[in-house]
């Protein structure tokens, strides 16, 4: 049976929203808005292609800690196959206070740091092994190198969210071995130290035949062949949390490559996921089902 697998760390999401500002040292300000729900990342990927009817697999590292026991509950209510690679007795979830204005989102972290030894790596190795594609991170080179010389037909798909550290001398390996890599615009210019995103997927196209970076409320930006072209995001949105949208692009582009559409399909699926999410709060809040997905999309193919 085909599948995508990937593995990493869940994040834990405390969603504060209906607030004006961030409140300055000394102060405190009440939200209107609470949640707690799961992250971002890679479980939000996992979730969604689930939803959209793609079987997946994930190995991830939970404790017995509050939170890990959150997360192992929406995983199931979810439908999500993983596997717990932590046998530790800290808390391996990163848990994230999300505050969101009505400008942007702002977040404060933490979470127990923890080592991969030998076990633990062949481990994923042997649950990654398998897949068509594989969410790539920039962790377990190792493993993922092995995986692409045992089956060189499998995708991987890299996407590691925001690095203070992040750059092309320490990603380049990564980059090397990815067939897809899907920064948004502020990771881009970062990891390539430049200004805007037209020199951003030049330089990054040193690696890729195919060229992508999410532009948030302005679509995506796809180059190949030395040319640029932009897709919009999805239209008639009422953004409301941009937390996820990433995410849920990626589980919309994956969904397309699993199933073999062109890139441009793959890029205009992960748009319209990523327009679902931002239109509730939470990353997992707002989707599209596999029907709702290929209906919009119909939709708007016969309205073209």
């Amino acid at each position: 049976m085909r599948y995508v697998a990937g593995a990493g760390v869940v994040n834990c999401d405390i969603l504060y929203s209906g607030i004006t500002r961030l409140p300055s040292e000394g102060e405190e300000i009440f939200s209107t808005g609470f949640d707690l729900q799961l992250g971002g990342g890679i479980p939000g990927i996992m979730v969604n292609l689930a939803r959209l009817g793609v079987p997946v697999k994930f190995s991830t590292y939970l404790g017995n800690d509050f939170f890990s026991q959150f997360v192992k509950n929406q995983l199931e209510q979810f439908g999500v196959h993983y596997v717990n690679l932590y046998s530790g007795t800290g808390m391996p979830v990163n848990v994230t206070s999300v505050v969101i204005t009505p400008k942007d989102r702002t977040f404060i972290s933490h979470r127990d740091d923890f080592g991969y030894n030998d076990t633990m790596k062949q481990q994923l190795f042997e649950q990654l092994r398998g897949a068509s594609i594989i969410r790539m991170s920039n962790h377990l080179y190792e493993v993922y190198s092995r995986i692409k010389q045992e089956n060189p037909d499998t995708i991987f798909v890299m996407d590691t969210g925001w690095d203070d550290t992040m750059s092309l001398d320490s990603y380049a390996k990564y980059l090397e071995l990815a067939d897809y890599y899907t920064p948004n615009k502020k990771e881009a210019l970062k990891l390539t130290q430049t200004g805007n995103v037209e020199d951003a997927a030049r330089i990054l196209s040193r690696y890729f035949e195919t060229t992508i970076i999410k532009l948030g409320p302005d679509g995506c930006l796809l180059r190949e062949n030395g040319q640029n072209e932009i897709f919009p995001a999805t239209s008639g949105i009422d953004p409301i949390d941009a937390t996820g949208a990433g995410d849920a692009f990626n589980a919309g582009f994956i969904y397309g490559l699993y199933h073999n559409y062109d890139i441009r399909t793959c890029i205009a699926m992960g748009n319209r996921m990523g327009g679902a999410c931002v239109s509730k709060v939470g990353c997992l809040s707002g989707y599209l089902t596999e029907e709702q997905l290929l209906r919009e999309f119909q939709a708007s193919n016969s309205s073209c």
